[in-house]
Order: structure tokens, then sequence, then C-alpha cells
């Protein structure tokens, strides 16, 4: 697999939608420039079926579909072959993986999505509150860090961090370009979490998508929300 995005840059739209607010997305951005891809969640796939979403879209567009099964990763080693076997066939074009539960896992997931030629995004801190243990959360800082290298190991070069939380995509860079990669962000948080796309440009490097829900599909006009985004890349 080779670059998930044709773009450096671009805007990913969320699609945690009711399916016709998804054709609407579709319809008013599947032609624009620095529009990368369409980030589809569990919303979306439980309710209509993985591939008829992706049918959907094919009808629209040929950019990415990224599957987010929010969040995938968090099974057993063996479990991975079988969902990405899923993703597939159901015409995916990449998948995110959160590796909560432990190094074999991730390993084995993402060595999985490279049999079937799905492109890897992997994920490890997220956006919201109490998280980390060092804001009161469950997960030990030191191991989210672990997630993004381990998966770096393994040599993927794509990845999801939260763009409310500049200071959090430096560390994290840094960290992959200690072990020689060069990687590309994804970075949900924008708008109605807080984050400024200006403010994490600054320290994303020169590869990164802003993944954008609320911000766009929330907006009475799509297409006239999406182009104020691509024209801040």
């Amino acid at each position: 697999m080779g670059k998930i995005i044709d773009w450096d840059k671009s805007i990913i739209p969320a699609c945690d939608v009711p399916l016709e607010v998804y054709e609407r997305i579709l319809e008013n951005t599947g032609d624009l420039d620095k529009i990368g891809g369409y980030k589809i969640g569990i919303a979306l796939a439980l309710n209509y079926g993985l591939s008829h979403i992706v049918k959907v879209a094919k009808e629209y567009t040929d950019k990415p579909i990224i599957y987010d099964h929010q969040k995938a990763g968090t099974d057993i080693p063996d479990m991975g072959k079988k969902f990405m076997d899923v993703c597939k066939k159901a015409g995916v074009d990449a998948v995110i993986l959160f590796p909560q539960s432990g190094p074999e896992t991730e390993k084995a997931w993402i060595e999985a999505a490279k049999e079937e030629d799905l492109g890897v995004i992997v994920g490890g801190l997220m956006t919201h509150p109490k998280y980390v243990r060092s804001e009161g959360g469950y997960l030990a800082d030191e191991a989210v860090i672990e997630m993004y290298l381990n998966a770096a190991d393994l040599e993927v070069t794509d990845f999801v961090v939260p763009g409310n939380r500049p200071d959090d995509i430096k560390r994290i860079k840094e960290a992959l370009e200690e072990r020689g990669i060069s990687p590309t962000f994804y970075a949900p948080g924008f708008v109605a979490q807080g984050g400024e796309i200006s403010d994490a440009a600054k320290v994303a490097g020169n590869s990164w998508h802003a993944i954008v829900g609320r911000g766009i599909y929330n907006r009475e006009d799509i297409k006239q929300a999406a182009l104020e985004y691509t024209s801040k890349l």
C-alpha cells in the first residue's frame, strides 16, 4: 500500500451521520480538491452495512474511504484477520487502529491489514479529557507513546493525533522522528472540540490531514463549509 491520500495536506470529512446526510456530504464534496477522503464510523457501518456505505460513496467519488471502527485493534490478535477480511470485502481503502489491548494485538492487526493491502493509520492519544493516567484516565501515558512507536517499528507511517492538543502532536512527532519515521498525521478534534487547524499545522510537519465532522455536516451549506476548511490548509 502506498500513500493513502494523494495530497500532502487535506480535509477529511468525518461521516458520523445518518445516511441521507452522508449522501449530502458526498454530493457536495466528492469532486473538491483537497478533500482527501472520507472517514466512516460505526454509526453508518452498523446501521446500514459497511459494504453498502462504501458502495454509496463510490457513486459520488473515487476518493479513499477510511474505516474507523471506534476503536479497532482492542481485541485478541487472531481477530485481526477476520476484521481485515470484512473491511477488504466491503471495499474500504484504509483502517484506523487504536491498539489499546497491547503490542501482540497491534502487530497482528497491522500485519493482517497489510496482507489485505489496506492502508493502516494508528492512533494512541485521543482528544477528550481523562484519557491518560496523568489526567485522571485509565491508560498509562508512556503506553500511549508506545502504541505509536511499535507501529513505526512495523513500518507504519500514518498516525492519528489529537488536533486540539498541539503540544502533544509535537511530542509524538519528535518521538517518531527519533525512530527514523517521517509521519503523516490525521487529526480530529477541530471546531467542536476546540482545536484550531492553524495551531496544529505549526507542529504537524509537511504531511497532515484534518478530520472535520460537525464543522462540515452541521452547516446548512456543506460545500461552502468544506471550501472554507480547505482554504486554511
